[in-house]
């Protein structure tokens, strides 16, 4: 067992973890919301550390991360557990599980994954499928390590974490794709039993650090799809991140305990539109080849990266700028 960080005695057989929003207090043999941090003998543990579920070489467009490395490999590792508790977890088979000692868990050390990510050009490592956090002291070792050996790190999260322990990851953290769910806190109640204040914290403590931020938002019919409170959270990430914020807004389809109808790619469309009124890079997601996600030049419209599925060329951009107009584009490209 390895000893987790961020928790507090509050007496004995009983401490309170500070990792993330929710503060759960944990008794004698007990787990947290995560399910895979528990208390024995008054010290927190978590059954997480060196535990992988997935290891895989993605695209890094499947993240979905747009503006970082684009058309690269990324390698991806996931754990088990997750913080939040969607009613529409699209990998509740790891996240909405303690699966610690099921078949499908491997063990490896930090070193392992680290010498294996440095195998790619660019050396990219991800940590991706359930929720980072929750493995949070692996996923720490694993990034320190990692960008010892000139690997590049990102995170894949829903946000809901404490100041102080992302404020510690941002220096080897590079970049980041935040699931935004909603913005209103009667929906991360309802459907994720989290709350939004924390995850919009969360964006503002990643964009001020310098990092990469690209923003998720997962559009469900007649739950987050209102025009009106979309425009408002469009108007809040321009004024707060400005107009060049990278927004995937993605397709739903039924899943776990969610029964509700896909997303009409017209709803897709709409919002899109809301989207580009305020920000200057907005992607289609889930939607295969029936909506464009090219990047262009939000000065003069040239076609900056062309991307069919999986497969990205990137053709306007030179020394991270359009080749055409020479406005600079926000991100990091090969």
């Amino acid at each position: 067992m390895h000893e987790a960080g961020y928790y507090t005695n509050l007496s004995p057989g009983l401490v309170r973890c500070e990792l993330c929003p929710h503060q759960c207090t944990i008794a004698q043999g007990e787990r947290g919301v995560c399910k895979v941090r528990h208390m024995s003998d008054n010290v927190l543990y978590t059954d997480a550390y060196g535990k992988l579920s997935s290891v895989a070489l993605d695209p890094v467009e499947k993240k979905p991360i747009y503006h970082w490395h684009p058309g690269s490999a990324i390698l991806s590792i996931g754990s088990v557990g997750c913080n939040l508790e969607c009613k529409n977890c699209q990998n509740e088979k790891i996240s909405q599980c303690i699966g610690i000692d099921t078949a499908s868990i491997s063990s490896y050390t930090a070193e392992e994954i680290s010498l294996q990510a440095t195998k790619n050009t660019p050396p990219l490592l991800a940590f991706t499928y359930n929720e980072p956090t929750v493995f949070y002291e692996f996923m720490a070792d694993i990034a320190q390590t990692a960008i010892e050996k000139g690997v590049e790190c990102a995170m894949i999260t829903n946000g809901y974490i404490m100041q102080d322990p992302l404020r510690k990851l941002l220096p080897i953290i590079e970049a980041f794709n935040v699931d935004l769910k909603a913005f209103n806190n009667d929906f991360y109640k309802s459907i994720t039993g989290g709350s939004l204040r924390p995850v919009l914290r969360s964006l503002d403590q990643i964009k001020n650090s310098g990092a990469h931020l690209e923003i998720s938002y997962l559009i469900i019919p007649g739950l987050n799809d209102d025009p009106a409170e979309f425009g408002r959270m469009i108007e809040y990430l321009r004024k707060t991140f400005g107009r060049s914020q990278v927004l995937h807004l993605t397709r739903y389809f039924p899943k776990y305990k969610l029964d509700v109808q896909p997303t009409p790619l017209s709803t897709i469309d709409l919002l899109m539109g809301i989207a580009q009124e305020e920000l200057d890079f907005v992607y289609p997601g889930n939607t295969g080849n029936e909506m464009d996600a090219n990047t262009y030049c939000p000065v003069c419209g040239h076609l900056l990266i062309q991307r069919i599925n999986y497969h990205t060329r990137i053709l306007g951009i030179r020394d991270g700028s359009c080749d055409r107009c020479n406005e600079k584009i926000y991100g990091k490209f090969n």
